[in-house]
Parts: structure tokens; sequence; C-alpha cells
């Protein structure tokens, strides 16, 4: 690691020392051992919300020690007035927001940018997830750690075990940046160790304060684990895809599967798979769509998950050159490897290579889909990363168009680079992408370019976006939803401070967006004017003012019904006015409220509502409430159109190892009725047994389309 880059950062001169136990760390919730007794206490924390400008009021204090093959964490959060401790559940990777929380970040590379974060709630519910872009956090890493959290009237106590095999980092060093974070709903308050500006996250690596060992890290050791699982279950078909009913005989299934995690490094790992199973991953939210394009859902797999932001981080909202969830869609993957992590302080590589099977339903041929990302530091904390993404179809059929249809062409590959731009104290930030794109029959115009830049102080946030995508660009293993664009997004906000009152903070954002065509003629333009104001509460009332302009370039059917489309090239202009308004997180009922009414396409009328309440019986009962309405006026042939989307959610934490979920969505504009149900058991660390059940329905007249029950056993093997 860098000590000239932990001596150059803002918080250097914050320092824990860590000394080695001298006596057996029992994990209990007990400040027992001498260890603990011997140990530096970290205290005395800056309050980053509702203020940055003084020490915490809730008191913190944190130990820590390690071994041979731990490193250990002990911290008392003290309570300050009435009331209990605020939680969401017993579930882990829970919302920091929504929690009485400690969380410890840490940058075990020393490049400010990456890391792993370990947190309880108040609860004791467990909260991890690696780190990527200087205080962004991917939740859905998991890896074995060991925590209890011990409750009375005036604290909680967390006692924590990490192995040092669960993390990655750099033999021989003898500093980390790290930071610990406290967030108290109770108090309205947001608190670290290491002091940062309120507009930054607490995850903010450009703020951590520094780890000091006692003696150089030891170089880890090997870590092999093997993962297998079983599953059986019965599915059947009852309508086929035109609606039409089918009475189809029941499959029942029976398959098997196994992941492999090998550390190649202390901090280089390699990950295989052999016919990988995702039948346990949560259902997606389904959402209204009356855009003109795919909507972005994001992955949920665990296999794409670890170092994602290697390959899944690259570009912007609406480019992005790869999107694992392209991996396996309508076929089945047979197996995978991918090996991710870092060469040295300087260098990060990323290499995915997937084989997929043939899909005679579906017309897809067996693919090949290989992804390689070479990630260099540069300066303090920016960097540049060259990547090359390749999905080539085996026994490809070239004359069959129907197989063209479905699976793209005999090979699509994307090769380019990207710069991020990130000073040491994140004021300036930004990033740009250059990717040109190779497919069969399509030269020329076949390049993106991409950029942003964003200044940002406590008062003012000034930015600016452009997008340029070529008319042959092709991106078939990413999420492009246009081509043939030039786009430009300036945006500017301005944040006013009350010394006083129950308004913390207050300001205007404008922002507008520009599209135009190869040949810079306009487009699309959306004029977007939003108040915000924060409560001292934590909840959020924002007044909207919206002006769109749109020049359909093709046929647009504007409910995405089926019904006729409105022609190319079209001119349709409207204004709408709106509000979203947030409840503060520490209560048990929670809602917010977004609503949207003005024009629409063809000289029409919308109004759209979109509503979500929440509410827990804390630790144990989590329910959730989201729904959508949109009214739309149109003139005939498609005439007034009402689409209702409703999907209650009940989540049910019976212990930290026994959870309960059952998701119902039902959705007019796609009529379609899904219930979904998962009971899992985690058994063991990281090892579950799950049942799932899934119905899906159509509505109008309500029969059923397909059901499925699912039972999976998982065992991590170290």
């Amino acid at each position: 690691m860098s000590q000239k880059i932990l001596a150059q950062k803002k918080n250097a001169g914050i320092k824990y020392f860590i000394h080695k136990a001298t006596d057996s760390i029992k994990i209990d919730g007990q400040l027992t051992e001498q260890s603990w007794k011997n140990a530096q206490v970290a205290e005395k924390f800056a309050m980053v919300l509702p203020m940055d400008t003084s020490v915490a009021n809730v008191p913190t204090e944190v130990r820590m020690t390690y071994d041979q093959n731990n490193l250990y964490l002990f911290a008392t959060c003290k309570k300050v007035g009435k009331g209990q401790n605020m939680v969401e559940s017993l579930k882990r990777d829970w919302s920091f927001l929504k929690n009485d929380n400690f969380v410890l970040f840490m940058d075990t590379y020393g490049d400010l940018n990456s890391g792993f974060a370990f947190g309880v709630n108040a609860a004791g519910a467990q909260y991890d997830g690696t780190m990527y872009d200087g205080g962004s956090l991917d939740l859905n890493w998991d890896n074995i750690w060991t925590s209890v959290v011990y409750n009375d009237s005036s604290k909680y106590l967390l006692e924590a075990s990490i192995p040092f095999k669960s993390i990655r980092y750099k033999s021989g060093v003898q500093e980390w940046s790290i930071n610990f974070s406290r967030n108290d709903l109770n108090n309205k308050e947001k608190s670290s160790w290491a002091p940062m500006p309120r507009q930054f996250p607490t995850a903010s690596l450009a703020y951590t304060g520094v780890l000091v060992w006692d003696a150089p890290l030891p170089a880890q050791q090997s870590n092999f684990s093997l993962i297998p699982y079983i599953k059986t279950g019965i599915s059947k078909e009852f309508a086929n895809n035109d609606g039409t009913k089918l009475n189809s005989a029941s499959i029942t299934n029976k398959e098997y599967g196994l992941d492999a995690k090998i550390s190649l490094s202390s901090s280089l790992n390699l990950d295989l798979t052999v016919n990988p199973d995702f039948s346990q991953v949560e259902v997606d939210r389904q959402v209204s769509n009356l855009s003109r394009f795919e909507l972005f859902f994001p992955e949920k797999r665990q296999f794409f998950l670890e170092n994602a932001d290697l390959f899944s981080n690259l570009g912007f909202e609406n480019v992005r050159p790869f999107f694992s969830r392209r991996i396996g869609i309508n076929t089945h993957i047979d197996f995978g490897a991918r090996m991710s992590g870092r060469i040295d302080n300087n260098w990060r590589i990323g290499i995915m290579d997937m084989k997929t099977s043939l899909d005679d339903a579906s017309l897809t041929p067996a693919q090949n889909f290989a992804v390689l990302a070479l990630h260099r530091k540069l300066f303090k904390k920016s960097s540049i990363e060259l990547f090359y993404i390749d999905k080539t179809a085996i026994d490809f059929k070239p004359m069959d168009q129907k197989v063209i249809m479905s699976a793209g062409n005999m090979y699509n590959r994307n090769f380019g680079f990207e710069y991020n731009l990130a000073p040491k104290n994140n004021t300036w930030s930004g990033k740009t992408i250059f990717i040109k794109s190779f497919t069969p029959d399509k030269t020329g115009k076949d390049f993106v370019n991409a950029a942003n830049l964003q200044y940002s102080t406590r008062k003012i946030i000034v930015s600016w976006q452009h997008e340029i995508v070529g008319n042959n660009y092709n991106a078939e293993v990413g999420y492009v939803p246009r081509n043939n664009y030039v786009k430009f997004a300036p945006s500017i906000t301005k944040l006013f401070f009350p010394k006083n009152g129950p308004i913390l903070s207050h300001g205007p954002q404008l922002t507008t967006t520009f599209y135009f065509n190869t040949n810079l003629d306009l487009t699309d333009n959306t004029k977007l004017f939003t108040y915000l104001i924060t409560y001292r509460d934590r909840s959020t009332f924002a007044p909207i003012v919206q002006n769109d302009y749109v020049e359909l370039l093709v046929p647009f059917d504007p409910t995405r019904i089926g019904k006729a489309p409105l022609a190319a090239h079209t001119k349709h202009q409207w204004s709408t006015t709106g509000f979203d308004w947030i409840s503060a997180p520490q209560h048990t009922l929670t809602y917010a409220l977004s609503t949207r009414v003005g024009g629409y396409y063809a000289n029409g009328n919308l109004i759209s509502v979109t509503g979500d309440i929440g509410y827990r019986i804390q630790p144990f009962v989590n329910f959730d409430l989201a729904a959508t309405y949109n009214h739309i006026e149109l003139p005939q042939p498609w005439g007034n159109n009402n689409f209702l989307l409703v999907g209650p959610k009940l989540d049910i934490t019976m212990t930290n190892k026994l959870f309960f979920t059952a998701f119902y969505q039902y959705n007019e504009q796609t009529k379609n009725i899904n219930f979904n149900t998962r009971f899992q058991w985690r058994y063991k660390p990281v090892s579950d047994l799950f049942l799932v059940y899934t119905d899906n329905y159509y509505i109008g007249p309500v029969f059923v389309k397909n059901r499925a029950v699912v039972c999976k056993l998982t065992y991590w093997w170290n």
C-alpha cells in the first residue's frame, strides 16, 4: 500500500493504532477480555447530519484488535433520550437510512476507491458489501463473519470477528484507511469517527482515518471454498404465449451444480461455476412503462456480483457496454469462470467467460460470453480502465432469420476505455468513456463517447453530461436503449441552510436535457425544475415543474399495450407539474408519494400517482405496499386508459436465520398477476435451504398462466 497516498489524504492525522490480542477473544457482546481493556478507544465522533460542524451528541466508542486469523471489532453505541431502537428487521443487508446502526468501512488496498463494509443494526442483523468508486456499496456480496449484539436500556454493544480470509488485502503493509459510521434515528443524527462534509456519504473513502498495525500483515493463506447445490421442483404451463389455454403435463426437475471460490493471492480471486441455478433470487419489482425504451433491472445473481464494478459500472445510466443480465436470457448457463481482483497497488483485473446452451423453444443458439477489464490507478484516486466484451454464437446458422432476430448476430464485440476523474477531496468528479463495436455488416458510425463532470460543495452542485451514440453502435451484451443521437444534460443545484427551524436545507435544481440526431437536429428536450426541501427529521418534499418535447423517430404506441402507433416524425410537446414527498425514516409507519399531472402525446393528458406505504413490527415483520396508477386520455383509436399496478410485499424475519417473503404484483398494463413466496433457512453461515413458490395469472378473465414450486439446498464448504 502506498504510504504516500495515506499521508496526503484529508484525515491522515486521525489514526487508530491496533495491537495484536494477548488473549483469546470470545464473540459474546461483552467487554471482558484483557485485550479489549488494553486497546485504544476511538471516540468523540464528529456529527455529519443534521450539521457537520460539531461533535456528535450520541456517544460512540470503538476498539479493535486482531490475531493470526481474524480482525476483531467492539463498538459501544450509547443511547441518548428515550425511545426504542429503530430497525427494519433481522434480515441481512438492511437499508442504512432506516435503521439504528454501526458500520465499519475499510480501504484495504490504499487506493481510496475500493474496499469492504461490515456493520450491524441495533437488533443484530448483519450488513456487508464491497466498495467501489470511492464510496459506493454493493450489498449483494456476502461472506462469512461473526457478530453478536447485546442491548440494554442505555446502549447496544457490538462485538464482531472478521476472518482475514473473507476479505482481500495487500500483504506486508502496516496501514489501512478506515472509518466508523453511526446512525441514530431517535436523535436524527449521523456521525463518523473521521469527520466529513455532510454532502458526502460516511462511506466516502476520501475522508477515512488511518488504521496503523503494530506489525506488517502476513501474506493471506490460500482459501478454497466449494458451494454445491441440489434442487428439485415441479412446474406446469397452463397457457401458450398467445394466451390460449393449454393442458400440459407437470414437469419435475432435479438439478445439481457447483460453485468454487479460490484465492489466488491475498487480493485476487477465481470463481468457477458449473450448471448454476438462480431460482432463489428475488423477483423484480414491476413498474409501469410509458417510455419508448426498454427498462433497466439490476443484476441479483450472486455469481456476477463480487468485483462487479470492474464490469458492470462501466459507462452511464443509459450507456452501459456490459449488462450481465444479458447472459443466460431465454436459455441456461452451462459453466463459467471469473478471475477478479488486484494484481498490485495500481492494477486490478477482471476476466470472465460464460457458456450458454442452445434453446430450441426461444430459437437461441449456444453462445459464449467473454469479458476482459484492466483497471489502472492514476494519481491519487483517478483511474483508467481498458475493456473488451465479446459475444459469439456457437454453431450459428446465418440463413435462419428467426435465430438472428432472437439472438442477435453471429458475433458482437465492444472495445474501449474509461477514464475516471476523482480528486482527493471529492469536490470535482467525473468520467469519460469511448467504445467501438464490431458486428457483421455494421461498419461506420459504430462508436460511443460519453462523459460527465460534477463540481460539488456544501451549497452548490454543478454538473454536465454528454453522450454521442453512433447509428451502427451495437452492444448486445450491454444496455443502450437508443442509437443515433447526441445528448447534452447540464444541471445546477443551489442549497440554503437555515440556522434554526424545522427545515434543514432547501434550494432549487434546474436540469435540461437535449437529444439531437447525428445531424444535430433536435429530437427531444426536457426542462425540469425542482425545489428540494429537506427537514430536520430527514423527511423531504420537492415540488416539480417539467416541460417535454419529443419528435418520434420510429412509430410508438403511447399506451404500450399493442394499439395503433403514432407515426414516425410526428412532434409532441406538453408540460407537467407534481411533487415528491418522502416521510421521515425513523417511524414504524413510513410513506412516499409522487404525483404528476399534465399533458401527454397527441395532445392527450396524463395523471400519474405513485405511492408506497411501509409498516414494521420491529424487528420481526416488515410490510410494504407499492402502487402506481396512470390515467391516460387520448384521442381515438387509443381513447381513455387506466393502468393500475399494485405490489404488496410481506417480510417476516423470525430470527436472523429464518426468513419468509411473500410478494404479490397486479399489473394492468402487462395484464399479469404474479405471486411469489420464498422461505429461507440459513442453517450455517452462507449455507441455505430455500423453498420457493411462484404463480403467474392472466387478467380478464383471470386464469393461471404457469406455476412452479422449487426446493433448493446450498452448502458452503471451506
